[in-house]
């Protein structure tokens, strides 16, 4: 192999690509072979921030967190609240990946038991 055909095969190399992925779930996806930069037609499918109940921390705290952390008036939070302890868990927030892994950190620093599922995983 010549120089110049190493230059062009070097060339080649480096410029970008975009691999169409197959559509699984009705939308449009592409990806950037260099970057790994995902991009999609439709908007992020909802996520669910889920708090469990924890033999730990009193009832009054965790609507106490609800109020403070989500904003939740007091009937509302006394209601998710009552959900977790009876039913064992409760989805307290909605919306986009990011925001949801958000929520459940500060979950943690609060010391309550939280995870992230995708919408409609029950």
């Amino acid at each position: 192999m010549s120089p110049t055909d190493i230059a062009r095969a070097v060339n080649a190399s480096n410029t970008a690509q975009t691999i169409e992925r197959p559509n699984t779930a009705g939308s449009q996806t592409s990806s950037d072979a260099r970057t790994g930069a995902t991009t999609a037609s439709d908007p992020e499918s909802p996520w669910q921030t889920i708090v469990w109940d924890d033999p730990v921390n009193l009832m009054s705290y965790v609507s106490f967190v609800f109020q403070s952390h989500f904003g939740y008036p007091p009937a509302r939070a006394e209601a998710l609240m009552l959900q977790v302890h009876h039913r064992g868990h409760a989805v307290v927030a909605e919306g986009g990946r990011e925001a949801m892994e958000m929520h459940v950190e500060a979950m943690h620093d609060y010391g309550l038991w939280a995870t992230v599922r995708k919408a409609g995983s029950e």
